[in-house]
């Protein structure tokens, strides 16, 4: 064994074995020496950011394609930027190692007044701030780096959340005796007992059923239900619908597949064949505000079967023990048999609004992106009028939809689409982005180009914060942002820039656009120019519900 195996190594090698082949970030002096073994390391490439908030957002993209990401920040001022980042995808169960650079263990030890601390000789102020948005953390020493890197790692692909590791820079130079063996990874505890308590009552309350459906959420991707819920979905036929924050969950091609759910603001037929069921079943469902239109779901608890990461409910009955996969196998099994006495209602897919025939619009918009989307595309949506108009859509088969809606940090999803695209370099990103929004993140347009990516970018310029003006203020200040030129960005993000962008203010303008940039062999940006307060109608639902609850009672 060569004695230049270090702490930095053996880190790499298990990022590495989880499947992790980038790590984002920014240099700083606590973590250079570390990056060196990051240049060195065989599998893993450096990539860059803007910033560290940018890093943190490409990490959570990058994490949504892969099992997990890697995140890498220096001391106090790197990691508190991107600690907006970090707290995302904690809220949506991410897993991204968030890994610090950190002054050596012997200058903390001694409480020297150090740059990017607070000057009091106390070195653990950040770590403690990451405790609340990281599911584990640790602080590593040469003694503790093995056990501690394993425990966090196993950690994150476990929970589906962050995870913090502070490495001192004399740690992360410190020598390890051996290479890690295989990474043994945590599994759900599955109880046989519970499991079969929880089926007999599942079959209880469907035999008395004529109507079942079900409701699908994020949850369900992350913690790896996806393929049986395809393969149920596929073999008994069952009125099936997600919501937002999960769309593309569920093949929405399916015959069965009824829509977007948004409690209230659904079209009325998906929220017929949704909550008109006898029994409802919901796997990986979280009901939030602005998915659910302020919480307007009318689905009682006594009559939903509730699958949840590692615990599942009938009624007010709670089972421990049974893992979401288990869950959805067991209920597939289940209904093969009771499924043909139920009755399926007949349906019609609701139909996007049409345009309008005054110019360009957001329901004509809507109409030309539904026939852009391919198959295996990845369309990631911004909060504001581009994620609610998207709900609208009916994603072509093997389309991956990645938006925010329960964080909802606006900027997020032009530097999420660049982690995604590094993530999945051979399939076609389509990012959807208000100019509002595009404003707070758009350094990162210089990394897509400088990587030679290929997304389509299309910001939807409507003259501000649009979703603001929504809820509160149309016509004030604070909704306003200042004037962009958008279309010569690329001269100053890039010496070489290899990007073509258009600007379209009418619907034909559009059509040409897309049809252009449909098999564009560089970065495409249209700038598409919508009417002021021209929103969809779920955004209109979500923002009068959010007005209403942040109002004085």
């Amino acid at each position: 064994m060569s004695k230049s195996y270090t702490v930095a190594d053996y880190l790499l090698d298990r990022l590495a074995q989880i499947g992790i082949r980038h790590f984002f970030g920014v240099p700083g002096d606590y973590n250079l020496q570390f990056l060196d073994h990051v240049i060195d390391h065989q599998q893993i490439t450096w990539v860059g950011c803007a910033n560290e908030l940018n890093a943190a957002y490409a990490a959570d993209g990058y994490a949504r394609c892969k099992p997990a990401a890697a995140l890498l920040t220096t001391f106090g001022v790197g990691e508190l930027s991107a600690i907006n980042g970090i707290a995302g995808s904690y809220a949506e169960y991410l897993p991204v190692i968030h890994i610090v650079g950190a002054p050596a263990l012997r200058a903390q030890r001694a409480g020297d007044l150090l740059h990017h601390s607070l000057g009091d000789g106390d070195f653990g102020h950040f770590a403690r701030m990451a405790k609340e948005v990281t599911i584990a953390q640790a602080s590593l020493t040469a003694s503790n780096a093995e056990a501690e890197i394993d425990r966090l790692l196993a950690t994150a692909l476990y929970e589906r959340r962050p995870v913090y590791l502070l490495l001192p820079s004399d740690v992360a130079e410190a020598p390890l005796a051996s290479r890690p063996a295989p990474l043994v990874l945590r599994k759900p505890n599955l109880s046989d007992v519970s499991l079969q308590a929880f089926i007999a009552a599942a079959r209880e309350k469907l035999q008395a059923a004529q109507k079942v459906s079900l409701l699908a959420d994020f949850l369900a991707e992350r913690f790896g239900a996806e393929p049986v819920l395809e393969q149920w979905m596929n073999e008994v036929n069952i009125p099936h619908s997600t919501l937002l924050l999960g769309k593309s969950v569920l093949d929405e091609t399916h015959a069965c597949f009824t829509g977007t759910y948004a409690a209230a603001a659904s079209d009325p037929q998906v929220k017929q064949q949704i909550e008109g069921a006898d029994v409802v079943i919901n796997v990986g469902v979280r009901f939030t505000d602005a998915i659910t239109a302020g919480f307007s779901h009318n689905l009682p608890v006594d009559k939903c079967i509730d699958i949840q990461p590692f615990e599942a409910r009938v009624g007010q009955q709670v089972f421990s023990q049974v893992p979401m996969r288990d869950a959805v196998k067991a209920l597939h099994q289940l209904t093969l048999s009771l499924a043909s006495k139920w009755t399926l209602p007949s349906f019609k897919r609701p139909a996007l609004p049409g345009p309008s025939a005054s110019g360009l619009d957001q329901h004509g918009f809507w109409q030309q992106i539904q026939d852009f989307l391919l198959p295996g595309d990845i369309l990631i949506a911004e909060q504001g009028t581009a994620c609610f108009g998207a709900a609208s859509l009916t994603l072509p088969q093997g389309c991956r939809f990645i938006v925010q809606s329960l964080w909802g940090s606006i900027g997020y999803t032009l530097p999420a689409a660049f982690g995604a695209q590094t993530a999945e370099p051979q399939r076609r990103v389509v990012l959807l982005i208000g100019d509002g929004a595009a404003q707070l993140t758009v350094q990162e347009l210089g990394s897509m180009l400088r990587d030679g990516q290929k997304p389509v970018i299309l910001l939807l310029n409507n003259d501000g914060y649009t979703i603001e003006r929504a809820i509160h203020g149309p016509e004030q200040r604070y909704n306003d942002i200042a004037q962009w030129n958008w279309t010569r960005l690329p001269q100053a993000l890039s010496l070489d820039h290899q990007m073509k962008c258009l600007r379209v203010t009418e619907p034909e303008q559009l059509r040409a656009a897309l049809g252009e940039v449909g098999g564009c062999e560089q970065l495409a940006f249209i700038e598409v120019v919508l009417p002021k307060m021209d929103f969809p109608e779920l955004l209109d639902s979500v923002s009068r519900a959010i007005q209403s609850r942040n109002a004085a009672a």
